[in-house]
């Protein structure tokens, strides 16, 4: 490759002007190897990419017509990356530049170009080193900077505090190098740069080590921390002489005072705060628990959580936002002071944590607490748009939404008013989409809603079409979930390859409310009266035919989920009070829906990593976790603020809750098991089995002491039916097929009998969410996800961050394989163990990522969760290659196991691993991986995506 100036960005220094070479939008500049700052320029990058190829594949006219058309491209690539690092702009390092350019040629599997452009890289960097003047080893070369306050005034860059900062950052922490850090903060700095940039760069210059230790992890959450504290602080008056988090620990009680009196003042806060006692308060506060967070934690608390002024200035720190959190849980309580340190304990520990909803709104002027809605339409314009309605207040402050759209009539069937024809329910269906767009939450994150159908609709083939990219836009809704609400007899016939008949439910209106033996009795006298004549509208076609194309769909489009009616009726708890007509936005909520109730369900989830030891599960810690996590969330119904009069009635009525897990795939490493064994299955159901007996335990001890809920007697609870037992109503119901291992360890007889003489607080208490945000505050695994892998970049509101399997690395430094190669494999393998022969099998097994396990094992694993559950579990599954067999085979065994719901299928993407921030003295090890070809294939479309930022929408 030759070596002239124009391939090398570092030596154009300036920017042309004019739209073909002007900067990109964001204002991004370069910092140059000399320290100085340039315009960022993309037609550089171009130049250095065209002389790449041209060196490589020669100057042809066939050669260079592919060769622009490939730039070109890449050259977007690049540019796209660069930016979206750096949304607002700023400054960028000519070597990170580089890094990129190399990332996108490998990700395009340009190998030889690749490999062309690393050894140029190479050959620059020795002539440099040539051209350097010896300096003495006695001498400073670092140069003198000077930066810009937040006040506008210069003033000399304080080297002295930032090595303080950056030690205590790195405390008690062993593989980290906090010179390292101050090194490369410095080579990203320039001589005037702004003082918030500093911290900024400070917080990267640890970030991008994540990937190599991922202790870097914690230290660049500590000097975030920084960031926040000169904030908050700095809003209150309280900045001087604070300069680490050591200052602020002595100080943290009386900044708690301050700020709930300023946020109060604000508008912010409820005013009934300032009536605990905040001294008290503020003295049980533990600050040290700050240190204790990850990046991608405290970056996701300070963007979307902590609570700001109207001109976006944070006022909280991380104990102060638990604080504020647990008060306002703790508002009704008679010793308000101590059951909100109880609560506040419990949360700052990471032990259990409240959903999204409860966090974000928590001790406000409308803390409006709950996770889930749901709701039945009305087969009426103006239940309709009632329906409607009440899903753009209820999405307002935060609530995810579940509609059943069952009732409402199907296509050409008889409109009495008008003596015309129905057009169905996809015209209303795609003004409820639109709405959850229009209506995104207050900008912290965006309106969502899944739609749910019957399988016997006579719309449900065009309902199946929804999400298709395909067809008429106008019956189309692209940015709304959808779900089949399957009944058994549906299944049946698919079994047995029978026929099924689709009908519109005003012929047919009693299908909807009817489940197992009385809904088959039903549904087969309709079938034939539609045989003679007597419906208006029906279709029957094979059941095997409608299966294959709901198959089809999920897998094209991810959607419509699979949902199974009569499992959600035959063990509902409260099934004497209404019939569940849906799930929720997730699908782990189970609850009945009428025209005078709308469905509510308040959520957390216990950290299920936090109590297992080598041993297996702490009981005693998760027994004082539950009975504390279940008073918290029966404190949300009282306090919950409802902008809809059905909601508030039903909550106060049935008082259900759901209490879940997070951090099971973790609680797998610490106890050395692999998720697809028969004793990860075991361990499903014995942890599930201990929460579920406290939970039940804990809500009886309420009605204790407060009373049982008031639709008590008739339920499943007052005739002494419990969770497990209600597997026997289902299977007096399903006969051969449900297939459900119905063991237990625990002393449920006398629970059993509590339970029959004091009731229940509430009427259901279980149900495992997603756990998509708050298990990145607490930092563990999602919810009861496998590994996704073990090196990736996720994406949520909050950016991108890299994230790593810290059980493995721990691992592999034991057997001494962790080093360098081993990261830039894990990158180019995209985080799978599999590929790389050095990895011992034993390890390979235990920490497979979700796409090389076999399906099956979540199913097994998530049926020993649910004979426990009174509600459901929000369940992906994950597919490196689906087939419609394989598919078949998976959502059969679904049904058979028992289970109430699943959630998203999961197919392989292209992977979203950063290959790129190594150091120059790195890059020969990573020629070795150029050349390679190994790499996950795309599967298209892909249904849906791990790290997808739109998967939040109920914790």
């Amino acid at each position: 490759m030759p070596a002239d100036n124009t391939a090398d960005p570092d030596q154009q220094t300036r920017a042309p002007a004019g739209p073909q070479g002007g900067p990109t939008p964001g204002r991004l500049q370069v910092i140059r190897r000399n320290g100085k700052v340039t315009g960022f320029d993309p037609s550089k990058i171009a130049v250095a990419m065209t002389k790449a190829f041209l060196a490589v594949e020669g100057g042809s006219a066939a050669a260079s017509s592919r060769v622009h058309e490939r730039v070109e491209a890449l050259t977007e690539q690049v540019v796209a990356a660069l930016t979206r690092r750096l949304p607002g702009g700023g400054t960028v390092h000519i070597e990170d530049i580089q890094d990129q350019v190399e990332l996108a040629l490998m990700r395009a599997a340009e190998h030889p170009v690749a490999r062309a452009y690393v050894l140029y890289r190479e050959q620059h960097a020795r002539a440099r080193d040539q051209r350097r003047e010896p300096v003495p080893a006695t001498s400073d070369t670092r140069p003198a900077l000077t930066i810009t306050g937040d006040d506008g005034t210069p003033r000399p860059l304080d080297l002295a505090r930032m090595t303080r900062l950056v030690d205590e950052a790195c405390r008690g922490l062993d593989w980290v190098d906090p010179q390292a850090i101050v090194d490369e903060t410095l080579r990203n700095l320039f001589d005037g740069v702004a003082e918030r940039d500093v911290r900024q760069a400070l917080v990267m210059a640890a970030r991008t080590q994540i990937e190599r230790e991922p202790e870097y992890n914690q230290v660049a959450a500590r000097l975030l921390l920084d960031i926040l504290r000169r904030e908050a602080l700095g809003a209150l008056g309280l900045a001087e002489g604070v300069e680490t988090q050591a200052d602020l620990g002595e100080r943290y009680g009386a900044y708690l005072a301050a700020y709930v009196a300023r946020a109060i003042e604000l508008e912010l806060l409820d005013p009934e705060l300032a009536r605990f006692d905040l001294d008290r308060l503020g003295a049980a506060l533990r600050p040290e628990r700050d240190l204790e967070f990850g990046y991608l934690g405290l970056q996701t608390l300070y963007d979307r959580y902590f609570i700001r002024t109207r001109d976006a200035v944070r006022l909280e720190l991380p104990q102060a936002f638990f604080m504020r959190v647990a008060m306002g849980l703790a508002i009704n309580e008679a010793d308000r002071e101590t059951r909100a340190i109880e609560f506040y304990e419990l949360l700052s520990s990471f032990d259990f944590m409240s959903s999204t909803p409860t966090l974000f709104n928590s001790a406000t002027l409308r803390p409006q607490l709950s996770s889930c809605y749901l709701t039945t339409v009305a087969d009426d314009l103006d239940g309709i748009y009632s329906a409607i309605k009440d899903n753009a207040l209820l999405s307002k402050f935060a609530g995810g939404l579940g509609n059943d759209w069952s009732r409402v009539r199907g296509m050409g069937a008889h409109i009495k008013g008008t003596n015309g024809k129905s057009q169905g329910v996809v015209p209303f269906l795609k003004v409820a989409n639109d709405t959850a767009v229009a209506v995104n939450q207050g900008g912290k994150r965006k309106g969502a809603v899944c739609a749910y159908l019957e399988t016997w609709h006579i719309d449900i083939e065009e309902f199946l079409d929804l999400r298709k990219n395909t067809g008429d836009d106008r019956r189309r809704t692209h940015d709304m979930n959808t779900a089949n609400w399957v009944p058994d007899l549906f299944m049946k016939r698919v079994a047995e390859d029978g026929p099924w008949t689709l009908f519109s439910p005003d012929e047919t209106p009693d299908l909807h409310d009817l489940s197992g033996v009385a809904f088959e009795r039903a549904y087969c006298d309709y079938e034939a009266r539609a045989a003679r004549g007597e419906l208006r509208v029906s279709k029957t076609l094979r059941a095997v035919d409608l299966w294959r194309k709901m198959l089809g769909m999920l897998f094209e489009t991810g959607h419509p989920w699979i949902a199974f009616k009569d499992p959600c009726n035959l063990r509902y708890t409260n099934q004497h009070a209404g019939v569940v007509h849906s799930s929720n936005l997730c699908t782990e909520i189970t609850l009945h829906t009428s025209d005078a109730e709308i469905a509510v369900c308040n959520l957390g989830s216990v950290n299920l990593a936090a109590h297992v030891t080598a041993k297996g599960l702490d009981r005693e810690r998760l027994r004082r976790t539950v009975r504390t996590a279940m008073r918290m969330l029966d404190n949300v119904i009282d306090y919950n603020f409802y902008n809809v009069p059905q909601a508030r009635e039903a909550n106060r009525r049935h008082r259900p809750v759901g209490l879940g897990i997070m951090g099971f795939q973790d609680a797998l490493h610490r106890l050395g098991l692999s998720y697809a064994s028969p004793e990860a299955v075991q361990f499903a159901d014995r942890s599930m089995e201990v929460v579920s007996y406290y939970a039940i335990e804990a809500s009886c001890e309420l009605a204790a002491e407060r009373g049982r809920y008031p639709s008590f007697e008739g339920s499943l609870w007052s005739r002494g039916i419990l969770p497990i037992d209600s597997i026997a109503l289902l299977a007096e119901s399903r006969g051969e097929y449900l297939q459900v291992d119905t063991t237990t360890t625990l002393d449920w007889n006398a629970l059993r009998a509590r339970v029959r003489e004091v009731g229940m607080r509430n009427s259901n208490c279980l149900a495992i969410a997603p756990t998509a945000t708050i298990s990145n505050i607490v930092g563990v695994s999602q919810s009861i996800e496998p590994t996704y892998q073990n090196l990736f970049v996720k994406s949520n509101l909050s950016g991108e961050f890299t994230v790593v399997n810290p059980e493995l690395i721990a691992e592999l430094k034991t057997l001494g394989l962790w080093d360098e190669v081993m990261v830039n494999d894990l990158k180019y393998y995209d985080g799978s163990l599999q590929p790389i022969e050095r990895i011992p099998e034993t390890l390979k097994q235990r920490y497979a990522t979700a796409f090389e396990i076999d399906p099956r094992w979540l199913i097994e694993a998530a049926a020993r969760r649910q004979k426990w559950l009174d509600q459901a579990q929000s369940l992906n599954l994950y597919m490196a290659e689906p087939s419609g067999k394989k598919l078949d085979n998976l959502y059969k065994l679904a049904w058979v196991r028992g289970l109430k719901t699943t959630y998203y299928l999961r197919s392989q993407g292209a992977t979203h691993v950063e290959k790129s921030t190594l150091a120059d003295h790195q890059r020969a090890n990573r020629l070795s991986a150029v050349g390679g070809s190994y790499g996950a294939a795309e599967q298209t479309p892909r249904a849906c995506a791990i790290d997808d930022p739109e998967c939040e929408a109920c914790q």
